[in-house]
């Protein structure tokens, strides 16, 4: 029975690796089931399948099993474990919109890989608290009106926190001679300079990380580096410089195969031309975007496109034309629930109407072709264009088939055709990397991730508790326990751990090692304090930003157009409410 428990478990973390989280799952719930006597083993199945199930969205279930590999961690005293699954509690803390807590957590882990004298462990610490305060100051920039670099003072002291982190993390890595951790602080130390308006310096920070990443032959990486250099320079005036940036990521997209991110820098591409009033080249880009936007089914993308296009068209004169974008923005907006969109898009409809010297009788029935009558047909969807990489997975019952074939045979392992496992992380999970900073793969060619406390492979079942995300009731028991002999109560439910098989070869490792270990008081404290009455908030899971368009960048470029512009809107579309902007366009992360 323990040969199966862990040949599950080593096939769960092969397909894992291969980016088959669902078969992963599968294999790691089997291996579970089947129990084990060995701790360190025991942890680091935890640990997988809380990433398998990270990595799924299917948060519930990642935090029931991280709060089990902390809280065995704990129990056997394994000091640098508790560190590691701190920084992970803090990680998936942040993803939650926490970051107090998060702060307190991660605060944790550095404070032991400090006390531990480990370099490696205090230097992904500090990248993590680092990136709270990253993720806090940009979602308190969501909300803002402030012209770039003009920031509220707590907007400003939190990103300057994000820095310090960012630079005291630079700083150890350059001391270790990591070159993949120094490419990824720079560049997010270049994020979080676009963010606090200081351009200059991050385009510095931006050309460092491509010099990193093309040294390193990471696509994805130097990808990112040219699109946040494009960024960056349109808010400096220099567009054509920019072109050339968004050029080069267009052509990374295509070679990495990633229509998503094609899209964008098609998006970024008709807004700089536009800037440039090169309408006619805007008009090409913008009707690139609109191809893939259909294609993946991205309505609110889609609008967008409709948008640009019948702006740009009203810049070329073509009001017949724009009259059929605007038509289509409205019925999108209309469709998706943008109240926003669709005034905007009447009020356009509107005044373009007017200008033609028609009514609504003269138009087509309001339908899918959205046609004026005797306008052009309906865009039709290119054939040239490389289809995007579906990833599949069987059913859930041809899975659990898998699972109990392989307990009578085994399974032949080739090795994973992903070398770089962010690269199919880029596909797999479209464009926003940041909140999914940790991973199933060891590091490659020296890329330690700092994003994330590595989780141990199977085959070497060292550093036990590696990663791991938080489960309110997990919280809550840390704290309940800490009031009123916390250690003892906390270490009587070992027993309620699944796949735990309790044996006289592992019962003193269970009760008698961690006594003098117990965090200090300080710890919990600050946690009670962050947490107060949030019990019923924190069990829900995190709400919805709204429709997703992945097509377009998470804050996109129209507010970004309105600054840059100054007064030079009137020129190119038809004039448009002030409600309707959005905020400025975000800096690509740096994973």
């Amino acid at each position: 029975m323990e040969a199966s428990c862990l040949e599950l478990a080593l096939e769960g973390e092969r397909l894992c690796k291969a980016g088959d989280f669902k078969g992963g799952t599968a294999f790691f719930e089997a291996a579970v089931q089947v129990g084990t006597e060995d701790l360190k083993t025991l942890s680091a199945i935890y640990s997988q399948l809380g990433n398998a199930y990270f990595y799924l969205k299917e948060y519930g279930k990642a935090l029931e099993y991280h709060r089990h590999d902390l809280t065995l961690a704990r129990t056997i005293g394994d000091r640098l474990g508790e560190g590691k699954a701190s920084g992970n509690l803090g990680n998936t803390l942040k993803v939650l919109g926490r970051f107090d807590e998060a702060v307190v957590c991660c605060q944790r882990h550095l404070d032991i890989a400090q006390e531990q004298g480990d370099k490696v462990g205090e230097a992904r610490a500090l990248y993590n608290i680092g990136n709270v305060f990253h993720a806090k100051g940009k979602q308190k920039l969501w909300g803002c009106t402030q012209e770039p670099g003009d920031l509220l003072p707590d907007v400003r002291d939190t990103l300057q926190k994000a820095t310090d982190f960012y630079e005291m993390n630079l700083c150890l890595v350059k001391e270790l001679g990591d070159r993949a951790a120094q490419g990824r602080a720079y560049g997010n130390l270049g994020n979080t300079h676009y963010l606090l308006g200081n351009f200059v310096e991050a385009i510095k920070f931006h050309r460092q990380r491509l010099s990193i990443a093309k040294e390193f032959g990471d696509k994805a990486a130097e990808r990112r580096a040219y699109s946040n250099l494009g960024n960056a320079l349109i808010f400096l005036g220099q567009f054509s410089t920019a072109t050339e940036y968004y050029r080069k990521t267009l052509q990374l997209s295509r070679q990495l195969r990633d229509q998503v991110m094609e899209a964008q820098a098609c998006y970024s591409l008709g807004n700089t031309y536009t800037l440039l009033q090169q309408y006619e080249r805007a008009v090409e880009y913008h009707l690139k975007h609109l191809y893939i936007a259909q294609e993946l089914n991205d309505r609110v993308g889609e609008g967008r496109a409709c948008w640009s296009l019948g702006n740009a068209y009203v810049s070329l004169g073509n009001h017949k034309q724009a009259l059929h974008f605007a038509r289509k923005h409205l019925d999108i907006s209309k469709e998706i629930g943008d109240r926003n969109g669709e005034l905007t898009a009447r009020m356009n409809v509107e005044q373009l109407m007017e200008a033609l010297g028609v009514n609504e009788n003269d138009l087509s029935p309001s339908s899918s072709e959205f046609e004026m009558q005797g306008a052009r047909p309906k865009i039709t969807k290119r054939n040239s264009m490389d289809s995007v990489e579906l990833w599949k997975y069987s059913s859930d019952k041809v899975k659990e088939i898998q699972v109990w074939t392989f307990v009578f045979q085994k399974l032949g392992r080739d090795p994973s055709d992903e070398d770089c496992f962010f690269d199919l992380l880029s596909k797999f999970q479209s464009s926003r990397m940041d909140d999914q900073r940790c991973h199933l793969d060891d590091p490659q060619n020296g890329d330690n991730r700092e994003g994330t406390a590595n989780t141990p492979t199977l085959n070497e079942m060292i550093d036990p508790a590696n990663t791991t995300s938080p489960q309110t009731e997990e919280l809550f028991d840390l704290i309940a326990s800490s009031q009123s002999r916390r250690l003892d109560d906390q270490r009587v439910s070992v027993g309620n751990l699944p796949g735990l098989r309790i044996t006289h070869n592992n019962l003193g490792h269970l009760v008698g090692e961690g006594d003098h270990q117990e965090p200090s008081d300080d710890f919990f404290n600050m946690l009670i304090k962050c947490q107060s009455s949030r019990i019923d908030d924190q069990r829900c899971s995190p709400p919805e930003a709204g429709p997703h368009a992945p097509t377009v960048p998470d804050e996109d470029f129209f507010s970004l157009i309105q600054r840059v512009q100054a007064k030079r809107m009137d020129e190119q579309r038809v004039q448009l409410p002030t409600e309707d902007l959005a905020s400025p366009q975000s800096p690509d992360p740096d994973i």
